[in-house]
């Protein structure tokens, strides 16, 4: 309790995120969202006066609870976990911290409890709701209770190993974006667990497995963590140094990146030692050249680490053994660039402004436009090798597998689909990034906006898809809210399907071809095909948008010069 009672950490973050106005705005909108749902989803039957619920309405509505919350406490533990320590080296106040005296412990369990007490409020806040739901009846009271504690349980696991690479990383986008690498791919694990269809096994994944994992977790990551503020190893200057990259790679452990090497060329090109030729971008050879590695190759070397290792699970079970699931490998290919797409372009102004070379650059001879193409093209080529790098599966698996070569027209459409998704998320982060004043602004901003085009649209159908035969909803019409989303775009793309003794049918394909989506005047499409026509176009929007706001502030800067 000393820790909790005596601890300035906690204190101080507790009392300047607690009584922010957007606090309380923030957890009204979340309950009246929440109260939303349940009435839109609430039974309206009535018969003689008494409502009927019809049998499932309260599980559904428990399972919409569970997951959204789990969603919530997945997206959002990163979020508010990730700049706790590396948000101390951007503000120059780590190494204060580290001679205060304070306990290393001290720290840590202040800036955990303070990252994730935000986050517990509005979890519990959804309870009386959830309430309402066991009055309709059909559901146990156990059920709530211990969807409850696997949500505390996964809240502070996934904020303790997203606060374990803020103490690793310098940069908040790098912490994040390695957060997540960990905490995604855990948190579906955990939902797969709690969620099986099985009650056995749900019971005893949820109370028997959960608990002691989650326990040696908080163990081995706490002990790493205090170690780590006990003896720093990135003190001095700031914190803030450039990293020396052969010094770098003399220790390095698994992926090497060799600037001139292929691939590695393609997103790292080796460093200038001639002059530059006439006409080309200093902007766009600068960023490509030095200024993603200006803080070392450690972030990068563990996304490629981590998204190949797991993709060979991935591409054994969604290529090789169901090819007709191929689509949802692309899913997490595109999960992937919707991680890293941010992280590469929502700094690539907010940083200039944070290193205070903002004016620098507005006083040279470049054109605001030619400045925020060369920060595009930079981002953009960078994020899209690093994700087609993860397509070789694909191309292996329609090389060997005749019911894959037989429709390789498909391989065009996915491969067509993720790069799509590469221009928007770029672009999408380029945007927040001239809009917002903080790099972690505007990686919060990009992550919020692509989760509404991507994500948003795939939970309204699920949603609306409950009360659809009610409320008159075709098929058709369920389509056409996941123009955005290229997950649906992906799972819309026709594939075959295998004969009922569980083998492919050879040249006789039978191929299931998911609902169109409908538009005014009865014209009907594919979902895939609309969204490689509007996700261009809204990349082209946040790119003008981008060029528009720097434009702006460049004006403003020439003005007062």
């Amino acid at each position: 309790m000393f820790w909790l009672n005596n601890n300035p950490v906690l204190n101080r973050e507790l009392l300047t995120t607690l009584r922010s106005p957007r606090s309380f705005l923030l957890q009204f909108a979340y309950v009246s969202l929440l109260g939303a749902l349940v009435y839109f989803y609430w039974p309206a039957g009535v018969d003689e006066g008494s409502r009927m619920v019809g049998p499932g309405v309260a599980k559904r509505l428990y399972d919409i609870f569970f997951l959204g919350q789990f969603c919530l406490v997945a997206l959002m533990a990163p979020t508010f976990a990730a700049g706790s320590i590396s948000g101390e080296r951007e503000r120059k106040t780590y190494e204060m911290l580290l001679v205060s005296p304070l306990r290393p412990s001290t720290i840590l369990v202040g800036k955990l409890l303070s990252s994730l007490s935000y986050l517990v409020i509005l979890i519990l806040s959804s309870l009386p709701l959830m309430i309402l739901c066991y009055l309709l009846g059909g559901l146990l009271l156990s059920e709530i209770a211990r969807s409850y504690i696997v949500l505390i349980l996964a809240a502070g696991t996934f904020g303790l190993l997203s606060l374990a690479c803020s103490s690793s990383f310098s940069r908040t986008s790098s912490a994040l974006l390695v957060s997540y690498l960990v905490v995604l791919p855990l948190a579906g694990l955990c939902l797969m667990l709690t969620r099986a269809e099985d009650p056995t096994t749900r019971d005893f994944a949820s109370v028997a497995v959960l608990p002691p994992v989650c326990l040696m977790i908080w163990t081995t990551v706490g002990i790493v963590v205090v170690n780590r503020l006990l003896r720093p190893s990135d003190v001095g200057g700031q914190g803030g140094g450039v990293v020396d990259e052969e010094e770098e790679m003399k220790g390095a452990i698994g992926v090497v990146i060799d600037r001139d090497a292929f691939p590695d060329k393609l997103f790292a090109p080796a460093k200038r030692t001639d002059l530059m030729p006439d006409g080309t971008n200093p902007v766009l050879d600068k960023e490509l050249r030095s200024e993603i590695f200006s803080q070392g190759t450690l972030m990068l070397r563990v996304v490629i680490q981590v998204s190949m290792l797991l993709s060979i699970p991935l591409m054994a079970g969604l290529l090789f053994l169901r090819s007709e699931l191929a689509g949802y490998y692309v899913a997490y290919v595109v999960t992937f660039n919707l991680l890293v797409g941010p992280v590469f372009s929502a700094g690539s102004i907010t940083q200039e402004r944070e290193r205070q070379t903002l004016a620098l650059l507005l006083t040279t001879l470049l054109t605001p436009g030619r400045i925020v193409l060369a920060k595009l093209l930079a981002a953009l080529r960078v994020s899209t090798v690093l994700t087609f790098l993860l397509t070789e599966q694909i191309l292996l698996a329609y090389v060997m597998l005749p019911e894959l070569r037989n429709r390789f027209w498909t391989l065009v459409v996915f491969l067509l689909i993720i790069a799509v998704t590469c221009l928007t998320t770029t672009a999408a982060g380029l945007m927040c990034s001239s809009l917002a004043r903080r790099t972690s602004t505007a990686m919060v901003m990009s992550y919020l906006l692509l989760m509404a085009l991507f994500v948003l649209p795939i939970g309204v159908r699920w949603y609306v898809q409950g009360v659809a035969q009610e409320r008159g909803v075709t098929p058709e019409q369920l389509a056409t809210l996941t123009i955005t989303s290229p997950y649906a775009a992906a799972a819309s793309v026709p594939m075959h399907t295998y004969d009922s003794s569980g083998r492919w049918a050879g040249g006789k394909i039978d191929v299931v071809t998911p609902p169109l989506a409908v538009f005014p005047g009865d014209w009907v499409a594919p979902v895939w095909l609309v969204y490689l026509v509007v996700c261009p176009i809204l990349g082209l929007v946040f790119s003008i948008v981008a060029w528009v706001a720097f434009r702006w502030r460049w004006w403003r800067a020439g003005a007062g010069l």
